[in-house]
């Protein structure tokens, strides 16, 4: 294996010697049955996965109905609009949770009490996504099945045809859109339990070592073209990709890619992350690999190598991901902003 410690003393070489060990934790710890993630029944909020503006709103009208809950339906606001008031779709979709004008003139609700219904403002748009879901899970309530599976089939493919299909119908769009709420859900919900780790993180944190000592190339992705040379998601997305887990190219679209642990229950693999805003994962700027003992494998800046260095040199640290396949597969296309980081 290739050993470039460019810039890195040799304490931190010798470190470097138990990563093999650390890595080989993971795989024993993934297989052991340890873990779990946010079950049913009140549901939290993961520090930082909600930008603060909307914190309290997806918290308060999360638990409108025992179909819903705050993680599912941030999960499905950031599906819809990546967290964006002003967005509007070629179908005419609009706001924060992209309601068609019909739906909305039957469906909006004044959720602040100011006497109007405007789908451009969140305050309203956020309480009428979470009142229509309630209303859809009350329509398909007859219906077999999980409750919040197939509230959300009948969102994206009307009540009819989940009472017609006694469950979730089977079209892919519908299918795949439960799957990737549910999975999304993960990544919004406050751990209650130690979150699992991930089988390819030792396959990623091989690829990361091997390319230390590598000179930054800002929006680099690794190619021929780009001489080998990465930015900091770019190095992530590769590492990632070598066991066969595509991520989204910048660094606040990995952040949805799988649950959030906490500072003291980091494991080699997870990416962690760091922000302008703590309170605003959209503010994002930076991302690495953690490889145990408080130290990452990251791509600083320009002028600088792929290293091998401590979380602390960055002072902005919002929080991890765990990168799971499922995470990652039901990430939205374009989602976040597309500079390079």
């Amino acid at each position: 294996m290739r050993r470039l410690w460019v810039g890195v003393g040799a304490g931190v070489a010798a470190f470097l010697g138990i990563v093999g060990l650390l890595v080989v934790g993971v795989y024993v710890a993934a297989g052991s049955g340890l873990g779990g993630g946010a079950g049913r029944g009140m549901v939290g909020l993961a520090q930082g996965s909600v930008p603060a503006q909307y914190q309290d709103l997806v918290a308060k009208w999360g638990n409108l109905c025992p179909a819903l809950n705050p993680a599912v339906l941030a999960a499905q606001l950031y599906t819809e609009s990546n967290w964006d008031p002003a967005a509007l779709s070629p179908a005419s979709a609009q706001g924060i949770a992209q309601f068609i004008p019909g739906t909305w003139a039957t469906e909006g609700i004044d959720g602040n009490g100011d006497g109007r219904r405007d789908v451009w403002d969140p305050r309203d748009a956020i309480p009428s996504a979470a009142s229509y879901d309630c209303k859809l899970a009350r329509d398909v309530k007859g219906v077999s099945g999980d409750i919040t599976d197939n509230m959300l089939a009948a969102y994206n493919a009307g009540p009819y045809s989940v009472i017609q299909a006694s469950g979730i119908p089977a079209y892919s769009e519908t299918r795949d859109y439960v799957k990737s709420i549910r999975s999304l859900e993960k990544s919004f919900a406050r751990p209650v339990g130690r979150v699992a780790p991930s089988q390819q993180a030792a396959g990623a944190i091989y690829y990361a070592q091997e390319k230390l000592g590598t000179p930054y190339l800002w929006g680099g992705d690794g190619t021929k073209e780009d001489g080998g040379r990465f930015d900091c998601s770019g190095l992530t997305k590769a590492a990632y990709a070598s066991v066969g887990i595509e991520l989204p190219r910048v660094a606040n679209d990995q952040w949805n890619a799988g649950p959030h642990p906490k500072r003291d229950e980091l494991l080699p693999g997870d990416l962690v992350f760091f922000a302008h805003d703590l309170k605003d994962p959209r503010s994002i700027h930076h991302v690495g690999l953690y490889v145990g003992g408080g130290y990452m494998i990251h791509a600083p800046r320009t002028g600088a190598v792929i290293r091998f260095e401590k979380i602390d040199a960055q002072p902005d640290y919002i929080g991890a991901t765990r990168v799971t396949a499922d995470g990652a597969r039901a990430l939205p296309v374009g989602t976040g902003s597309r500079r390079p980081a």
